[in-house]
């Protein structure tokens, strides 16, 4: 009996035979040629994937070839992956830094303190400031989102700036 060479590999049937057949022969061929250590068992697995995925474009007659390729190829780029971690991890990160000592007792203590205060702040003042300062929104769009107008915002941020001053009077703010 002759194989029908333009079966549809989106057919389901058709699809579990061509995985029933190259599975196992895929999977032996990328552990032969690169080994257990990048998982030749999940390249496969993806080969076929891609191969499902592009099912409209490929012929019956060229799925092996595709798979062979697509697996190769998902291989060949976790070598890449590979390598670039690889470098990465001899890299030393550096183990000093630049700013005095005082200087980083200062910017603690400040963290510390802009906390306390935001803490200190109205829940309206606190989600205004923050949605302006922070997140970069305009006061038109937090007036949208929280439904008030720009004017009751621009009230919030600026109150909200002057009780920070306030609170943080030993730091220099502009």
């Amino acid at each position: 009996m002759k194989k029908d060479l333009h079966q549809d590999i989106c057919d389901q049937k058709v699809f579990s035979a061509v995985y029933e057949k190259y599975a196992r022969e895929l999977h032996n061929y990328l552990y032969y040629k690169y080994g257990q250590n990048l998982d030749p068992n999940d390249k496969a697995q993806e080969a076929f994937i891609k191969l499902w995925e592009n099912c409209k474009k490929i012929k019956f007659a060229s799925a092996r070839a595709f798979l062979y390729k697509a697996a190769n190829n998902l291989m060949l780029n976790e070598i890449k992956h590979q390598k670039v971690v690889l470098r990465y991890q001899q890299q030393k990160p550096k183990s000093y830094t630049s700013e005095n000592p005082e200087f980083l007792m200062e910017k603690d203590e400040y963290l510390k303190e802009y906390q306390a205060v935001l803490g200190r702040l109205t829940e309206e003042q606190r989600v205004a400031f923050l949605l302006n300062k922070v997140e970069g929104k305009k006061h038109e769009e937090i007036a949208t989102m929280l439904g008030v107008t720009r004017k009751v915002i621009e009230y919030r941020i600026y109150s909200a700036f002057k009780a920070l001053k306030e609170g943080l009077e030993g730091f220099k703010l502009k």
